[in-house]
């Protein structure tokens, strides 16, 4: 068997934000996204406050629209006053115009392909002769290139974030849902950034299937090599869910491409409060050496589909991140199916050594490998939330953990939730403040309900799809 290769960092050229640099010879940057609204000035400084005295390099915020992104000027004034200087993130979606106010005011902006200026996705395939696909391409660069030129006077950087859930119908049509048709959405995007000479410039493409989410990466970076393109990539596996479990697929997902050479930023994305995800994200980072080498043992460990890991660690969280760190490339890539963890101190083990089976369960269920509970899809929540997240988690997994092997979305809004939600056999999603639609897959079949029905409303389509079978 082919030996994996020993850890190096991908090379990758040097972003500038704010007064920290990203890719180049710069450490891997940790970041998380705020959950307030951006309007509440008061409650987004104290919040960014809390996520950079964690240990936060960047912090992101929603700007839904043009009073969002204005308001992100206060938000910058009163963190500098305090003596806060940490780069902030505006984060678009659907108005491009949003985005050229936002530049003006943050260190760097957040556009997604998928809806910059294609229109919000309906799942309708649409049909192109390459004349029409062409002019649609011409609509992007009209009003990417003048955001591109505020940029460029005001020392603003972008990201292009790709997100699996949010391509568009024009993309969805002509690739399919495949990763070449991810990866397609970011190149067109940043063929109109190189030809107006545009380098400052971050990627991500994110999924809540840990698969889908490294094949594509690893697409990414060889598309842009044949194109000699190096822009540095932050990662991210999006709806990661909370618990042990959100740390289990997040660790399985980026650990999967950190202990190859790839990612210069990464965001932990948990259905908590931020500041919780820089400690797990700073973990990740610090153990790449380790996982590193993990990864090369258990591969030669393999025997009979079964990979033998044998590891220890300081405290049950770190042992589940070293574990699913360690192996995620290679169940990603079904060198083998099976797993078995060795090694590890009793004292450390929430339930002896059964944790190390239940532990094995969950890595092979966040690879997409083997399902043994319920997975629940769920956003880490951010200002455009429409409910209480936390809450309304907690409520749904306490009626719902016993199904096993079902696959439940839990969205705080529509930008993902309906796309993500195609792998999700049911969706809760935020469709208004309080109001709350329910899906099947990716077919919405109730639409506004109150949000103190809706939880009740979804164990009852699930119980009558059950019954029907």
């Amino acid at each position: 068997m082919k030996e994996t290769k020993p850890y190096e960092r991908r090379r990758s050229t040097t972003v500038h934000v704010g007064n920290i640099t990203i890719g180049g010879e710069s450490p891997i940057r940790i970041q998380s996204m705020a959950t307030t609204d951006t309007n509440d000035t008061e409650g987004s400084v104290a919040q960014a406050k809390r996520i950079i005295d964690a240990g936060g390099e960047l912090v992101r915020f929603t700007t839904q629209g043009t009073r969002e992104a204005e308001n992100m000027k206060n938000i910058s004034a009163r963190l500098k006053a305090d003596g806060y200087n940490t780069p902030l993130v505006a984060d678009v979606h659907f108005t491009a115009h949003t985005a050229d106010v936002a530049a003006l005011y943050c260190e760097k902006v957040r556009i997604n392909p998928g809806n910059y200026v294609d229109p919000g996705r309906t799942f309708k395939h649409l049909e192109y002769t390459d004349e029409e696909y062409a002019a649609e391409l011409q609509k992007i660069e009209a009003k990417l290139v003048p955001f591109l030129d505020i940029c460029k006077e005001h020392h603003t950087a972008i990201r292009i974030g790709v997100n699996h859930g949010s391509l568009s119908d024009r993309i969805m049509s002509r690739y399919g849902d495949t990763p070449e048709g991810i990866v397609e959405s970011c190149m067109e995007f940043l063929r109109i950034c190189r030809r107006e000479h545009f380098n400052d410039v971050v990627i991500s493409i994110k999924a809540s299937n840990t698969v889908v989410m490294v094949k594509t990466v690893r697409l990414l970076v060889e598309t842009m090599d044949r194109e000699d393109m190096h822009f540095p990539l932050h990662l991210g596996v999006t709806e990661a869910g909370e618990g042990e479990d959100g740390r289990i697929k997040s660790a399985v997902g980026i650990g999967a491409l950190l202990t190859e050479g790839i990612g210069d930023t990464i965001r932990v994305s948990l259905s908590e409060e931020p500041e919780c995800e820089i400690p797990v994200a700073r973990k990740l980072v610090d153990l790449i050496p380790e996982c590193s080498r993990l990864r090369r043992e258990a591969e030669a460990s393999i025997k009979d589909d079964t990979i033998t890991l044998v590891l220890d660690a300081p405290d049950w969280e770190t042992l589940q991140l070293k574990a699913a760190m360690s192996v995620g490339a290679l169940l990603i890539d079904r060198k083998a199916t099976k797993l078995r963890i060795e090694g590890a101190h009793s004292q450390i083990l929430p339930n002896g050594e059964a944790s190390l089976t239940t532990l094995s369960d969950a890595i092979l269920q966040a690879a997409r490998i083997k399902f043994t509970k319920t997975e629940y899809i769920s956003c880490p929540g951010c200002g455009r939330t429409l409910y209480n997240l936390q809450e309304t988690i907690a409520r749904i997994k306490a009626a719902t953990r016993h199904l096993v092997g079902l696959k439940i979305g839990i969205m705080g809004c529509i930008v993902n939730g309906p796309g993500e939600m195609a792998d999700a056999d049911y969706g809760y999603v935020g469709a208004g403040r309080g109001k709350i639609s329910l899906y099947r897959q990716k077919v919405c079949v109730e639409k506004n309900i109150p949000e103190e029905e809706a939880v009740e409303k979804l164990l009852e389509l699930i119980e009558k799809d059950s019954a029907s079978k």
